[in-house]
């Protein structure tokens, strides 16, 4: 497919997406959702692909949020429908078999925060800032992802107030994993994404999965879920396999007598 709202761009192991409409602050418009959703299915089927960092074009803002000139132009019906499709790419991006890193350049309000917090997580710099903005039209959004990056109490008091939240605070609850420089951004995006991508991603595709699956279960029942997945649906590599490496290396040791 042929993109024209968003920019692509690959390094070793790792894709990187550029929300590419700067003039508009990287609204997000049904095309820019279209083609990104469009691109994470195809990086779910490029073996060369182990991670995906999404960032925005421009000095100013990672994504401002929905397209609200776009919106006011639609239907009814057309916004139905468009609501259904924004929801459906949130989903595939909250779960794609491939992890995805956001790369927080600057604003990051209202829709742009859904699909911040839907991402597995953010690495920001000074010019990152938050706003979930759904409450201020009666709306809601994000409710069933931020809490589980910033705890309960700090999401209510965000998704209630839709106040800014800054760089420095959105690193101290969690909310950035990891607070840089912006000339040192992708550089650092770019190092966490290739650690991951170097490991298998059979196992960091299990390992996402039961962390969704997870969510909202007791202590006792994901231990379980993980002791049954192991041995099951998520069964590994053998030793041989796994370490076949080391074992060239260093050579079986013998059986003991």
């Amino acid at each position: 497919m042929a993109f024209e709202v968003i920019s692509t761009d690959q390094v070793d192991r790792v894709a990187i997406v550029t929300l590419n409409r700067p003039e508009v602050l990287n609204a997000l418009n049904l095309q820019l959702v279209r083609e990104l959703d469009e691109f994470i299915t195809e990086a779910e089927a490029d073996d060369g692909i182990g991670a995906v960092i999404i960032t925005g074009a421009g000095e100013r803002a990672f994504s401002a949020g929905a397209d609200i000139h776009e919106n006011r132009e639609f239907t009814q019906e057309q916004r139905d429908e468009a609501a259904a499709e924004r929801a459906n790419y949130t989903w595939h991006m909250a779960t794609s078999s491939k992890p995805i890193i956001g790369a927080i350049n600057g604003l990051c309000y209202g829709g742009g925060t859904v699909m911040a917090t839907s991402v597995d997580f953010l690495i920001g710099c000074e010019k990152s800032s938050f706003r979930f903005l759904a409450v201020n039209y009666g709306q809601l959004n994000a409710t069933w992802s931020l809490p589980t990056l910033v705890g309960w109490g700090k999401a209510k008091e965000l998704l209630y107030s839709g106040r800014e939240v800054f760089a420095d605070e959105a690193y101290h609850i969690g909310l950035l994993n990891h607070l840089v420089p912006s000339e040192q951004l992708m550089d650092k995006t770019i190092e966490v994404a290739a650690g991951i991508a170097k490991n298998r991603p059979e196992g960091v595709n299990n390992i996402k999965q039961l962390l969704i699956e997870h969510t909202g279960n007791s202590l006792e029942e994901q231990f379980w879920t993980e002791i049954e997945g192991r041995q099951g649906r998520f069964r590994g590599l053998t030793v041989e396999e796994g370490f076949s490496d080391f074992l060239s290396r260093k050579g079986r040791k013998p059986a003991a007598t």
